[in-house]
């Protein structure tokens, strides 16, 4: 990539369930090495801030970290990216803050309507047994395990690890709350899909279907598995890049 880049953007990266800021490394040292600005934050109870789980940490929670940091650091313009869960996340940010943002960038990311919870989405039986395995976890809140990586789309021994020695596990709070939304999803702004392929990861493929079905938002197929940010970052980047 360039050095000298034809328009200098801001970007704000969310990650998903389980892992944190550190996910998107690679992509936040590429697009900085041309010459944009990207800021990585780590949501309340995960990554490095895992020692904040509590039983209060909700989906809001979440959306308030990233709101927290478009404000203090006075953030305008900015292409707000969220993968996977993050989906809810910056859906709930473009919500309450669309003057501060640009663009929104979907990757691989989910999209629920206002007042449906992740697990309002799922089959009660599949809930139920997630919600269980929450309360087994040795934390200071129930929290939901971390898959292997190789759920996650990855495969190269070096990205494995790179992800498993890093995943948390996800306040299980975050999942049962849903938001309450003012404005459709997207709330009116530009937005972009990236639709994670090879593999295809089969609980994001519903919302991905109902992007394609919205002529008004941009979809695009991307050749990576769901952690596209772990094991294809150029990949990543010229997409954002484009989008921007």
């Amino acid at each position: 990539m360039s050095s000298k880049p034809a328009r200098t953007s801001t970007f704000v990266l969310v990650h998903g369930a389980w892992h944190g800021g550190w996910c998107w490394s690679r992509v936040a040292e590429r697009l900085r090495a041309d010459g944009h600005i990207v800021y990585t934050p780590t949501l309340t109870g995960l990554g490095e801030r895992s020692h904040l789980l509590n039983r209060e940490v909700t989906l809001q929670t979440f959306v308030d970290d990233i709101v927290n940091v478009l404000a203090w650091e006075d953030l305008t313009e900015v292409v707000l990216v969220g993968h996977s869960f993050a989906g809810l996340v910056i859906t709930g940010v473009a919500d309450a803050v669309p003057q501060r943002l640009s663009r929104l960038v979907y990757l691989d990311a989910f999209i629920l309507e206002s007042g449906i919870s992740t697990f309002d989405s799922l089959p009660a039986e599949v809930a139920a047994k997630m919600e269980a395995a929450a309360q087994q976890v040795s934390t200071a809140a129930p929290a939901l395990p971390p898959p292997k990586p190789k759920h996650l789309g990855l495969a190269a021994p070096e990205d494995i690890a790179f992800v498993q020695s890093r995943l948390t596990p996800q306040p299980l709070a975050a999942y049962q709350t849903a938001l309450q939304l003012k404005h459709a999803p997207g709330n009116g702004l530009p937005c972009t899909y990236l639709h994670c392929i090879s593999p295809p990861f089969a609980p994001v493929e519903n919302t991905s279907a109902w992007v394609k079905s919205h002529t008004d938002w941009r979809w695009e197929a991307l050749d990576s598995g769901h952690d596209a940010m772990v094991s294809h970052p150029d990949r990543v980047c010229a997409a954002l890049l484009q989008s921007s």
